[in-house]
This record gives C-alpha cells, sequence and structure tokens, in this order.
C-alpha cells in the first residue's frame, strides 16, 4: 500500500531533506530509519522538495510503498493514526514529527504530483539577538521597511527567467519559472519594537535556493539600498551575481504541498 506522509521538522541540525552516503544525519535517513524500526523494511521515501541543510518544515508531504501483511500473507488493518503514532515513537526525540499519514493510490507522487508549494520566511528585525528563534529566523539588526520590500516584490510574479535568483548548482534544466505570490507582510515580535517580517512565496516549484536569494534581494529594498526597479533591473539581468545575498537557511519553512 502507497502511504502519503505530512512531515514536520527542525533543520537545524541536519544536512538537509536528502541521505546522504556518509551518514551525517538527514531527515530522510531519520524516518527511514523510523520506518525499519517499525516494521523491520528498508525502504526509499519520496518527498516533495529536497530541503536544504537548516531548512525547516510544518507541511514537507513524503511517500512510500509499505508491505504490511499478517501469517497469512494477507494484509494486516493498518490506520493512519496508528502508522503515524508508530513511527512517531521510533523518531523521538529527534525534531521530526510525523503529522498526518493516509493511503494514498498508486498514481499518487510526493513530487511530481504536487501542483503548488507555499514557502515561509521569516526576518526578526530589532537590535538585541534573538535568544528564542535563534536559528529559526533571520535577524536583522536595521530596520526594514516591509511595505516597500511587497511592493518591490510584485515585479517577481510571473513567468521568468530566474537565473538572477538560482544557485550556481541548481539541477534544474530550465531556469524558467513561474511565481504566483509573493506577499511581505510585519508584525509586532516581541512588543519592545522588534518586528517579525513573513515572505511568502508559492509556486508549482522552485529553483534551488530561490527563495531564499529572493529574500535577500527583497532586503536590500527593506533597507532603502534597492529601488522597486533595482530589484526588476537585476531580475532582467539573468546574472546569479547581480542579486542580493543568499538569506540564512534558518528562517525558511516549507509550509504547504497542494495536489
Amino acid at each position: 500500500m502507497r502511504w502519503k506522509l505530512t512531515i514536520e521538522y527542525k533543520g537545524t541540525d541536519y544536512c538537509g531533506w536528502q541521505r546522504q552516503e556518509d551518514g551525517v544525519p538527514s531527515v530522510q535517513q531519520a524516518v527511514e530509519d523510523a520506518i525499519y524500526g517499525f516494521c523491520q523494511q528498508r525502504l526509499t521515501i519520496h518527498a516533495a522538495g529536497r530541503t536544504d541543510a537548516g531548512v525547516h518544515a510544518r507541511g514537507q508531504v513524503a511517500h512510500f510503498d509499505l508491505e504490511y501483511a499478517n501469517q497469512n500473507g494477507g494484509e494486516r488493518d493498518l490506520t493512519g493514526y496508528d502508522l503515524a503514532k508508530a513511527l512517531n515513537a521510533h523518531l523521538r526525540p529527534q525534531p521530526v514529527s510525523i503529522i498526518g499519514a493516509q493511503a494514498a493510490g498508486e498514481e499518487f507522487h510526493a513530487r511530481y504530483s504536487a501542483v503548488n508549494k507555499l514557502y515561509l520566511y521569516r526576518i526578526i528585525s530589532r537590535p538585541g539577538a534573538l535568544a528564542l528563534d535563534d536559528g529559526l529566523a533571520w535577524h536583522s539588526r536595521k530596520p526594514l521597511d516591509a511595505a516597500a520590500m511587497h511592493d518591490a516584490a510584485q515585479v517577481l510574479l510571473g513567468h521568468h527567467d530566474f537565473s538572477t535568483f538560482r544557485d550556481s548548482h541548481c539541477q534544474a534544466k530550465s531556469p524558467e519559472k513561474t511565481l504566483d505570490r509573493l506577499d511581505v507582510t510585519a508584525k509586532n515580535y516581541d512588543g519592545s519594537g522588534g518586528v517579525e517580517i513573513t515572505v511568502q512565496a508559492e509556486a508549482r516549484s522552485f529553483l534551488h535556493h530561490q527563495v531564499r536569494n529572493m529574500v535577500g534581494s527583497l532586503a536590500l529594498v527593506g533597507e532603502g539600498k534597492w529601488s522597486k526597479q533595482d530589484l526588476k533591473a537585476a531580475l532582467e539581468a539573468r546574472d546569479r551575481t547581480r542579486g542580493g545575498q543568499t538569506a540564512p537557511a534558518g528562517g525558511l519553512y516549507l509550509m504547504r504541498v497542494d495536489y
């Protein structure tokens, strides 16, 4: 039976989603080890996207095929609730949690069946260091103009060549993507002048580091170093060296995958 998992994890201490040959801790390895602990089967799980080292998820999706037979060779009853509970028992105390499990059809594929992904990026703007959200957000000691960031972000919407925001090691066949949403909002963070700025990006798929590179460029707008036209010129240059820095991994979250 094919199972669809929805997974939440704190990526700080992992090399990313993908299992590594050298045994460095990965989220994929953690879940596959939990499956083995549950049913003694070494299986490969397939994710909607391979998040990088330090990136978090509230709604990563993965699938795998499980043979769960009784002594007579027939299928044993297994509910999604029971599967999630069993896997979580083997995942503890790691910061990885199966928050949903359900049976899926044979045609379902966590990556290729996805029609939309939502990423969220967190920036905390205040002079003082982050005590609670260290590694969970990008700390900016400078004030940022979220309204200007949002206005500029709209030039990136639509279908474009995103080479300026593409990592040099990106393996995608084409730098062209269609960005459906890029919203920047701000809210009170700590009651003492700190501001949390969130950037939400939606598209069917993204290039490697695309969201983090877009955020790095938007931060320049927020600081007043770039204008909306500067961001547009960077996009049209199709040159990574014309873009802003790559925002730190710890501020990025894969929030949701739609099918």
